[in-house]
């Protein structure tokens, strides 16, 4: 049985840091690319970052580039998402994904929701 399950989230104030994680369960971890999602009430759920089976990390907001960085612990089967600079507009809901390299192949975490906010 496959689990993702992400932890971190919370309410925090503006200019202020979250670190997210996204611990696996039931797969072979370091075959699966990891990201991190996130949807904000309204919108639609947009990619926030990437990290590839070998480390190649990619953050694909320009909106949160300098402020977050994706990275992983292959021997911890999680996946990180530091969260820097927190504005309002990062408040959302944020996923976590593992996408089966080669294949379509992915699972979604539950997600957890992160409130930025004084």
């Amino acid at each position: 049985q496959v689990q993702l399950v992400e932890s971190g989230g919370g309410l925090v104030q503006p200019g202020g840091s979250l670190r997210l994680s996204c611990e696996a369960s039931g797969i072979i971890f370091s075959d699966y690319t990891m990201s991190w999602h996130r949807q904000a009430s309204g919108k639609e759920r947009e990619l926030v970052a990437l990290i590839t089976t070998i480390g190649g990390a990619t953050t694909s907001l320009d909106s949160v580039k300098g402020r977050f960085s994706i990275s992983r612990d292959n021997g911890k089967k999680t996946v990180y998402l530091e969260m820097n600079s927190l504005k309002s507009e990062d408040t959302a809901v944020y996923y976590c994904k593992a996408q089966l390299r080669f294949s379509a192949r992915a699972f979604w975490g539950p997600g957890t929701q992160v409130t930025v906010s004084s």
